[in-house]
């Protein structure tokens, strides 16, 4: 599908610019069908370093379907994905990816606490038996601490509540301090005030730290609030919004450490729900 002038404004802008715009999703005629259903047809779409990609669509557009195909946990029918400018199939590096699921698609019986569940986070997926190390307990320890969840660190993750899992999994996904951070959803389930502070807290992280986004949300508003209302690109029932952040200026320091303590300054007055 072509995309609309607008469209080609805004990657031409990439293009031209020496600084920060390495691919770090391509997505190459890819379609996507299921049950004899076409979910995605012949969508192409690049997403480069420090964008913000917000994806919008109505229910059964493919949002995450895409997602997980992103992430090769489907395969699409036809075309190619690259990650960091390899194909998804030979990608091995996902430390560089946090990943947030949809919170439906978690058991809430699973039986781990929530430091558990955010330690796990440092595991690849080739690393999954090595031991952890005092450094990946620190890790954890900042991460939990960043999203004001350590007082129930030892909870049983299927005890708390929307809120609360959701700041768990997004604290997994940080630890690693990720090139790519990819949400689905994140926000469903929790009220609007933690709603709008936690969109507070990832535009920082867009604007000040190296950090690339690609997110599906209902809160269109919010979306529209930080991306714009006019889409870069729209394919099907998909619609691309992105800002861009190579203007803005970097954090002095850009590590784990760091961004999880500015993490939790700029969440401060977030209460756990």
């Amino acid at each position: 599908m072509p995309m609309n002038p607008a469209s080609k404004q805004v990657f031409q802008t990439i293009d031209d610019s020496p600084h920060c715009h390495d691919s770090i999703i391509s997505i190459e005629d890819v379609s996507f069908s299921f049950n004899n259903r076409n979910v995605i047809s012949n969508l192409d779409f690049n997403v480069y370093q420090r964008d913000f990609v917000g994806l919008i669509g109505s229910n059964g557009a493919g949002k995450t379907t895409l997602l997980r195909m992103i992430v090769s946990l489907i395969q699409p029918n036809q075309g190619n994905i690259r990650l960091f400018g390899q194909p998804v199939s030979k990608f091995k590096d996902w430390e560089r990816i946090g990943y947030v699921p949809q919170k439906n698609s978690f058991n809430p019986l699973f039986p781990a606490t929530v430091r558990e569940v955010v330690l796990s986070g440092v595991y690849g997926r080739k690393k999954l038996f090595r031991r952890v190390t005092k450094q990946d307990i620190q890790k954890c320890e900042d991460a939990l601490h960043a999203l004001h969840i350590e007082d129930i660190a030892d909870r049983r993750i299927g005890q708390l509540s929307g809120g609360q899992q959701q700041r768990a999994f997004l604290a997994r996904a940080l630890i690693n301090n990720p090139d790519l951070l990819i949400l689905d959803e994140p926000t469903v389930g929790i009220d609007s005030e933690t709603q709008e502070n936690f969109f507070h807290m990832i535009r920082h992280m867009h604007q000040h730290h190296n950090i690339t986004f690609l997110m599906v949300s209902h809160d269109i508003e919010m979306m529209y609030a930080y991306l714009g209302r006019e889409p870069v690109q729209t394919s099907g029932k998909l619609k691309f919004f992105v800002k861009h952040s190579h203007d803005l200026e970097n954090c002095k320091e850009t590590n784990l450490a760091h961004s999880l303590r500015d993490l939790r300054n700029i969440s401060e007055p977030v209460l756990v729900n």
